[in-house]
């Protein structure tokens, strides 16, 4: 099995006609992602290398059997095309878009809150279940497929440690890319509780970073809710104080959001806390050696 993502998967990609999009959904395809439409307004009755364009997500959906959508317009349109996406009954949707407003991402978990929709991202590179379906920007060819579930804030500190677990002989059931904005769709712990529930997932790497209190919500969740072993890793031990490091949920507030703050919180639950990728990935190795 996996989470978000799996061989059931069914794409629409909202921007397919955009270089980004095409470039993307493409590469999706050619690891076996489903990639069943595309949407753009103005462009239905076009392809792209086989792939149907639509002029809405809904008649994606009514022709094509598309149950969930990648996000590839700019930031002015982005909200409109999840709002699009969920209002059309599509029940994954994964917004690689970077720089959707923050005031806009709480109406959009406020429209969420009761309705049976995951949401990831926005400004996140995506979801990739190896061998099953890749949906986002995640390089798939330097993932394997295992038993370790990824959840990680940054893009590239996913890919390292991932290729260092491939370097290890060690696989991932699924890696999710929750994003670096200080509001985002789906959460470190939304996260951990799909994984809890996940008979693939026997182990778990959580990618943290500066900034906000998400790292901690995680340590006491996994203490109280989690029975599978967790490795984590925490960005920024060298960030200063008051610093914005790359992503907009990155700053440091006083003494609230370090490194060093969510290390403690982390290793007072009994998790072990990896000072470099590197250390992180082999820290996972020898769990799974027992």
């Amino acid at each position: 099995m996996a989470i978000v993502v799996d061989t059931e998967t069914r794409l629409v990609v909202q921007g397919l006609t955009g270089s980004e999009g095409r470039f993307h959904g493409l590469r999706n395809r050619s690891h076996g992602t489903n990639v069943v439409a595309g949407v753009t307004p103005g462009k239905g009755g076009q392809d792209v290398e086989g792939i149907p364009v639509f002029d809405t997500v809904a008649t994606a959906m009514e022709e094509t059997g598309a149950n969930a959508s990648m996000i590839f317009v700019p930031a002015p349109f982005a909200t409109d095309a999840m709002y699009e996406a969920v209002d059309a009954g599509i029940r994954t949707v994964v917004c690689i878009t970077e720089g959707v407003p923050a005031h806009e991402m709480l109406r959009i978990h406020a429209y969420l809150r009761y309705r049976d929709v995951v949401l990831v991202g926005p400004n996140c590179p995506g979801v990739l279940s190896p061998g099953k379906a890749n949906v986002g920007i995640i390089p798939a060819e330097i993932f394997r497929e295992g038993s370790v579930g990824l959840v990680s804030r940054s893009g590239t500190l996913t890919y390292q440690i991932g290729h260092e677990l491939t370097q290890l002989g060690l696989g991932n059931s699924t890696i999710v890319g929750i994003g670096g904005d200080p509001v985002v769709g789906t959460s470190f712990v939304d996260v951990l509780a799909l994984f809890e529930a996940d008979p693939q997932t026997e182990q778990v790497v959580i990618v943290g970073e500066i900034g906000g209190d998400e790292e901690e919500k995680a340590a006491a969740f996994i203490e109280a809710e989690l029975s599978k072993p967790v490795v984590a890793y925490i960005a920024g031990f060298t960030a200063p104080p008051g610093k914005t490091m790359g992503h907009a949920g990155a700053i440091i507030s006083g003494s609230a959001g370090t490194a060093q703050g969510k290390k403690e919180a982390l290793e007072a639950k009994g998790i072990r806390v990896g000072t470099t990728p590197t250390e992180t990935a082999q820290l996972v190795a020898e769990l799974a050696r027992g």
